[in-house]
């Protein structure tokens, strides 16, 4: 038991960024477990084993310590998706590679997809903005792709986007609600064989510019 205020006390020393991820983290366990209604700014203080003043010195509120988590993740989302478009020039290899990093999100990180995805706060338009935001700007990257490779007018190619987002998100929520029977990667693959079926049947016009 002595061993605890001594934890405390290092804990105290943390750099102000290392304290944010430390808070962070534990707010994420809590919010992923109970949902933003249920959760109280006492469990998360707690779990992160500080006192409750010293986590309102990072965030001044729950709703601000929910927004900072949901923009983490949500900034992670995109860049996996856009890291994934840039990983090949093989359109049928983006394909797959941008489905599969729908799967990684959902499949990883302590169920932090449950925070972009299915939030229980979606009434609060600065959580609405940012949820819708990650699919417009996931939408968005896929768009350019398609606008430049097969010469689609900007709403068509953006139409097509958001059909192929809208299904990898599913599928993969979908996928990790039945436990995963079916192994990840092959998971991942049937969706990219399906996806591009469809929109590997649009022709390529030329290299991007």
């Amino acid at each position: 038991m002595p061993a605890a205020p001594e934890a405390r006390t290092r804990s105290a020393r943390l750099p102000r960024s290392a304290r944010r991820r430390q808070l962070l983290g534990a707010a994420q366990e809590v919010f992923v477990a109970q949902g933003y209604h249920a959760a109280v700014m006492d469990d998360i203080a707690e779990r992160a084993g500080v006192s409750k003043p010293v986590l309102y010195q990072h965030f001044p509120s729950k709703l601000e310590l929910y927004l900072a988590l949901l923009d983490q993740h949500a900034d992670a989302m995109v860049a996996a998706v856009r890291a994934a478009l840039a990983s090949t020039t093989d359109n049928k290899q983006r394909v797959a590679a941008t489905i599969a990093a729908y799967f990684r999100f959902v499949d990883e990180d302590g169920g932090a997809f449950r925070l972009v995805f299915e939030s229980d706060l979606t009434n609060q338009s600065a959580v609405r903005d940012r949820v819708d935001g990650v699919t417009a700007l996931c939408a968005d990257a896929i768009s350019e792709v398609i606008r430049e490779d097969a010469g689609m007018p900007p709403e068509e190619a953006m139409l097509l986007a958001v059909g192929l987002t809208g299904m990898a998100q599913v599928a993969a929520r979908y996928w990790l609600a039945t436990e995963g029977s079916i192994p990840r990667d092959a998971a991942a693959r049937l969706l990219a064989s399906l996806s591009w079926r469809g929109i590997g049947a649009f022709p390529r016009t030329g290299e991007p510019h």
